[in-house]
């Protein structure tokens, strides 16, 4: 099969390879869309340490069924389906307790660490749990449904969010998962969704799906004090990962309020210890998702959740290295980019 594969950091090359099978409780897909998501350009660098070479990327997607492992039942080959980056076991006290995400021999697709290595869907084909696999609807296009995970994500930083006040929202970040955090937000009943960020196109989009109001980040907490009393916000959910927007997300909320970490772009940031501390700020961080999948097909199927503005790009896989390096550059206005080994119009 074809894969794109990140020979060494910062080189994509377009090769063969073996397709892989679906062993016992496996299913074996065709991938039609897969999305390349933050992470991965994060890591083509090899900043993450999270994407070590040779390693094939890609955890947001969607294909058909080809093939059922030995015990799989459920299933049939041509069923349309995503699934999720999480491999758990299902055996050990977290994934008995219903938290996968934090599962004791947990693997991403697509991610090689110095623990483990798992081959992702920028390729023809890929094989994963079935478990983890779940249906999609006739009428949701592939290419939405490669938006999939990244929904998850987003479903599950603000349910962490959840009981920590009814009042004013900040996401700090309007970039892909910022975006869909806002959406998710307003359709999980969050009456005041704030978003900041440092792109005025990204705060136009925001408006348009349903921001209550947009800062600038240039004085960001002062936007945020005068839109809320002089109080602050009930929470804050950053969606960046850098010292300056934690920073800006704690110093945002009101006294007693929480902080939800979604963003990871770097792997270490600096806390203001003694503000947390003294103002009693709650802090927690949303690892991946965690069974947010039938809630998430089921907003972007109804349209409560909007992704075709999100999409910049839809593109053959060949074309993959010159969309990760726009990707990595930071080109203005490039938001989504989605490969299909398949016809780029699906």
């Amino acid at each position: 099969m074809r894969a794109l594969v990140l020979a060494e950091y910062k080189r994509l090359e377009l090769t063969e390879m073996p397709a892989p099978v679906a062993g016992p409780g496996e299913i074996l897909l065709r991938v039609v869309a897969c999305g390349i998501c933050g992470s991965d350009v994060h890591g083509f660098d090899g900043s993450t340490g999270r994407r070590i070479p040779p390693i094939v990327m890609g955890h947001e997607a969607a294909g058909t069924v080809v093939a059922l492992g030995e015990g799989v039942t459920g299933f049939a080959e041509g069923d349309r389906v995503t699934f999720d980056s999480t491999v758990y076991c299902g055996g050990c006290a977290y994934c008995r307790r219903g938290l996968m995400n934090l599962c004791d021999n947990r693997q991403i697709i697509g991610v090689s660490t110095p623990d483990f290595r798992r081959h992702g869907a920028f390729s023809e084909y890929v094989a994963v749990p079935a478990r983890i696999v779940y249906r999609l609807p006739d009428s949701l296009p592939f290419t939405h449904a490669a938006m999939l995970e990244a929904i998850s994500v987003a479903l599950h930083g603000v349910a962490l969010s959840k009981g920590q006040g009814n009042g004013a929202v900040l996401v700090v970040g309007a970039g892909m998962i910022g975006l869909l955090t806002l959406q998710a937000l307003k359709a999980e009943g969050f009456p005041r969704v704030f978003i900041a960020d440092i792109d005025e196109s990204r705060l136009r989009l925001a408006a348009t799906l349903g921001a209550s109001a947009t800062f600038q980040a240039e004085g960001l907490v002062d936007q945020v004090l005068a839109a809320s009393s002089g109080e602050g916000v009930d929470v804050a959910i950053e969606c960046v990962g850098r010292d300056e927007t934690v920073r800006a997300a704690i110093d945002s909320v009101r006294k007693g309020g929480g902080v939800t970490l979604v963003g990871n772009i770097r792997p270490e940031v600096t806390l203001p210890l003694q503000k947390v501390v003294s103002r009693q700020i709650r802090l927690q961080g949303s690892a991946a998702s965690s069974g947010e999948y039938p809630r998430a097909i089921e907003l972007l199927s109804s349209g409560a959740i909007r992704v075709e503005p999100l999409i910049s790009a839809v593109a053959p896989l060949e074309e993959g290295p010159r969309w990760f390096e726009r990707l990595y550059a930071g080109e203005p206005n490039l938001m989504k980019v989605v490969l299909t080994p398949e016809n780029p119009h699906v």
